[in-house]
C-alpha cells in the first residue's frame, strides 16, 4: 500500500491519501519542535506522496496551524487536501489546559464554542494562520466526555453543536466554502449518538480502532459504513506503544501503560516477529481491513518518523499474520483484517 493512495470521500469533492499527517507534534505536543524541523518535517511528508493534512486550533495554540500554513501556502492549492478542527476559539489571555501537553508559551489561550458564529470565528482564524483560502474539511473537535467530564457541560455543548454549529457548517458546505464536514472524536460511543443526528462527510476517529481496541467494530463502524461516512483514524499507534518495543515508560493514550497493556503489545510483538512484520506496519495497516476507514493519520514530529510511517505503509503483510492475532485474541472475532487497497 503506497502513502500517496487516495480515497475519495462520499458525498463530497474532497479526496485525501490514505497515509495523512497528523499535525499535533508539530505544534509542540509535549516537547519543542524547532520551526526548521517541523519545515524540514512537512516538506518530507510531500516528497514522501503525503497530500492529506489534518491539524487543529488547540496544536500548539495555533502553531501548527501557522507551520503547515508557512508550507502549504507556498504550493498550489489543489495539489494538498487540509482539514482543520473547530469548536475552541484561541484568544491571549484566555485559559490554556492544565495538563499542559502543548510546549508553547502561555501568552494565548482557548475557549470552548460550538456555536455558529464561533464556529465561523475560528475558521477565519484558522484561514489567516494557515495562508490558505479555503479549508478543505472542517471537524467539530472535541465533542465527546473524555474532554467534557462534567456531564452539564457536555449536555450544553452537545445542544449548541446540533442547534447552531452543525446547521453553520452545513450551510457553509452547500456554499461551497467546505468541502466536506464531520466530527474529530475521542469516544466512538459518543460519535455514534451524534451520527444518528447528522449526517457528517467524515469522522476522524483518535485511538478507538486500533489493535489494541476494536469495539468500535461492534456497532459504530458499520453504522458508518451503512451511512456512507467516512472514518479516518487517528492515533493508530496509541501514543506511541504500538510504534516500537514497549517498555515500563511506554505510554498508551497519553498516560503510563497497565501491565495488562504492556503484556498485550508484546504479544502482537511476538507474533509480528514471527512473520517479519514490524508491528508498525501491522499497527498502521490494520484499520483498513474495515471499508468504512479512508485514512489513517499517525502524528508526525521528524524526518525519521515520516519515512518510518511511509515504510511501513508500503510492507507486505501475510494474511497469515492477521490469523494468528485472531486465534490470540488479539483480534476481536468478527473483525475485518486488511486485503490490498487499489490506487485510484
Amino acid at each position: 500500500m503506497e502513502s500517496q493512495s487516495t480515497f475519495q470521500l462520499p458525498n463530497s469533492a474532497v479526496a485525501i491519501t490514505r497515509l495523512g499527517f497528523g499535525g499535533a507534534p508539530i505544534g509542540n505536543l509535549y516537547e519543542p519542535v524547532s520551526s526548521e524541523e517541523a519545515r524540514r518535517v512537512i516538506l518530507s511528508a510531500l516528497n514522501s506522496g503525503i497530500r492529506y493534512f489534518d491539524t487543529a486550533p488547540y496544536y500548539g495554540y495555533g502553531l501548527s496551524e501557522q507551520r503547515l500554513g508557512d508550507v502549504l501556502s507556498t504550493l498550489l492549492r489543489k495539489d494538498f487536501t487540509l482539514s482543520t478542527k473547530v469548536g475552541r476559539v484561541l484568544s491571549e489571555g484566555w485559559p490554556t489546559d492544565s495538563d499542559d501537553c502543548m510546549a508553547v508559551s502561555r501568552n494565548v489561550g482557548y475557549k470552548f464554542d460550538y456555536s455558529g458564529a464561533g464556529i465561523e470565528r475560528s475558521l477565519d482564524d484558522s484561514l489567516r494562520r494557515l495562508k490558505v483560502g479555503h479549508i478543505d474539511i472542517a471537524l467539530i473537535h472535541d465533542l465527546d466526555p473524555t474532554v467534557h467530564r462534567d456531564r452539564a457541560t457536555f449536555d450544553y455543548h452537545l445542544r449548541q453543536t446540533l442547534d447552531s454549529g452543525w446547521p453553520r457548517l452545513e450551510k457553509l458546505k452547500s456554499n461551497g466554502f467546505l468541502g466536506a464536514i464531520g466530527f474529530g472524536i475521542n469516544d466512538w460511543e459518543t460519535a455514534e449518538q451524534i451520527l444518528k443526528n447528522t449526517e457528517p462527510d467524515v469522522i476522524l476517529l483518535a485511538g478507538r480502532y486500533t489493535l489494541l481496541e476494536q469495539t468500535a467494530n461492534k456497532t459504530f463502524l458499520p453504522l458508518c459504513l451503512a451511512r456512507g461516512t467516512s472514518v479516518i483514524i487517528g492515533g493508530p499507534y496509541n501514543s506511541g506503544i504500538l510504534a516500537t518495543s514497549p517498555t515500563p515508560k511506554s505510554m498508551y493514550e497519553y498516560a503510563p501503560a497497565s501491565a495488562e497493556v504492556l503484556e498485550q503489545v508484546h504479544q502482537i510483538e511476538a507474533a509480528c516477529r514471527r512473520h517479519h512484520v514490524s508491528m508498525s506496519s501491522a499497527a498502521l495497516q490494520f484499520p483498513f481491513g474495515h471499508q468504512a476507514v479512508a485514512a489513517v493519520i499517525p502524528g508526525m514530529r521528524s524526518e525519521t518518523e515520516v519515512t518510518a510511517n511511509v515504510d511501513a505503509m508500503k510492507q507486505a503483510i501475510p494474511a497469515a499474520l492477521w490469523e494468528e492475532l485472531l486465534e490470540m485474541g488479539l483480534i476481536h472475532r468478527g473483525v475485518s483484517t486488511p486485503r490490498p487497497i487499489q490506487t485510484e
